[in-house]
């Protein structure tokens, strides 16, 4: 498999293999890399950015504090659909602990009023 390496702005294209069941990483330039190569390729996790109404009926802007298994995106997406934070809510605070057992929380990243 090849990919470009996100986790620094060096952006490294990567060749991931499997050998022997053994997963190798070439290309990569430090060892975030590797990390991200063999994660990638085992279990790919992305972090997810949102939307959310408030109770008055402004927006505010949410995310996921830690990357989720792509194949749980729809998941966690039709979960924030049904939030509403309350008004009073502010950067950096969650809306919601531990969505659907993932150990992610929705956090508050900005409001429009």
């Amino acid at each position: 498999m090849n990919t470009i390496c996100i986790k620094c702005p060096m952006g490294c294209p990567l060749i991931v293999e499997e050998r022997d069941g053994r997963i190798t990483v070439s290309g990569n330039t430090c060892k975030r890399g590797e990390v991200y190569g063999t994660e990638e390729y085992s279990q790919p996790k992305r972090a997810i950015t949102s939307l959310v109404r408030t109770e008055s009926g402004e927006v505010a802007s949410v995310k996921t504090s830690c990357d989720i298994p792509k194949s749980r995106i729809k998941d966690v997406v039709d979960f924030i659909g049904g939030l509403t934070a309350c008004d009073e809510a502010r950067i950096g605070d969650v809306v919601a602990h531990d969505v659907l057992g993932l150990g992610a929380d929705i956090v508050i990243t900005g409001r429009r009023r």
